[in-house]
């Protein structure tokens, strides 16, 4: 049948889950970063998505499509609070609840340890930062999501250190960096650009704008990601 259903855009998504949130139905999940209709016959048509993606990559189309299973979607909805284990509603594993519980070798006195900051700059938050600040000159930038420095202990030492930061949340901030990122690298002779992000589906968000920000300033710039795991490890 021809019916009204949304269509996501891969190449303006964000990553931050947003809309899968706020899809009640269940018909859009996080895959690889990017939000996807999974199942057309969860989309009721009623476009409960479109105000909460930042980034506008949600829109109508009307196409031929399965009609609205109201039925198999209060059946997913029951199953899900049935199993313990399943996702939650909104798909997204950065919203998991969990405890983790470190080895007891990694705590030391503290009062026998002093740890010195690495933070080289004022503002950091990517909002915030003027784009042609002076100590973007000749720097090493780092662009993390703020979820990175408190998961990873050694965060000043292995990535602040030496490098001019940036951090920003994709999933809680509105809008996108990208375009803020562009004039950035753009404006200022930069030498490399490291990307600190979690492991969960809407940092995909913060990796994308940089990589699409260093595409529109036409600029080539070394850069690489590291992703930390949420119990605070640098996934290999």
């Amino acid at each position: 049948m021809i019916r009204k259903i949304i269509k996501i855009d891969e190449e303006m998504c964000n990553g931050c889950g947003a809309c899968a949130e706020a899809c009640h139905e269940g018909a859009i999940q996080m895959v690889n970063g990017k939000a996807k209709l999974i199942r057309e016959d969860y989309c009721d048509g009623l476009g409960d998505c479109l105000p909460s993606c930042p980034a506008n990559a949600i829109s109508f189309e009307e196409r031929e499509a399965p009609a609205y299973n109201e039925a198999a979607v209060l059946a997913a909805k029951s199953q899900k609070i049935k199993s313990a284990a399943a996702p939650l509603p909104c798909g997204c594993p950065g919203t998991h609840a969990k405890a983790i519980c470190h080895s007891k070798q990694n705590h030391l006195d503290i009062s026998a340890v002093s740890a010195d900051s690495e933070l080289l700059q004022w503002p950091v938050q990517i909002k915030l930062v003027p784009v042609n600040a002076p100590y973007f000159e000749n720097a090493n930038l780092l662009v993390s999501a703020d979820c990175s420095a408190y998961a990873y202990g050694n965060f000043h030492r292995d990535f602040i250190r030496n490098r001019i930061t940036l951090i920003g949340c994709p999933k809680l901030d509105e809008g996108d960096y990208t375009e803020k990122l562009t004039q950035i690298i753009a404006s200022n002779n930069l030498k490399s650009v490291t990307v600190v992000r979690m492991e969960v589906p809407c940092c995909g968000g913060i990796e994308n704008a940089v990589k699409r920000a260093i595409q529109a300033s036409g600029k080539f710039l070394p850069w690489r990601v590291v992703t930390i795991t949420t119990d605070g490890k640098i996934s290999e």
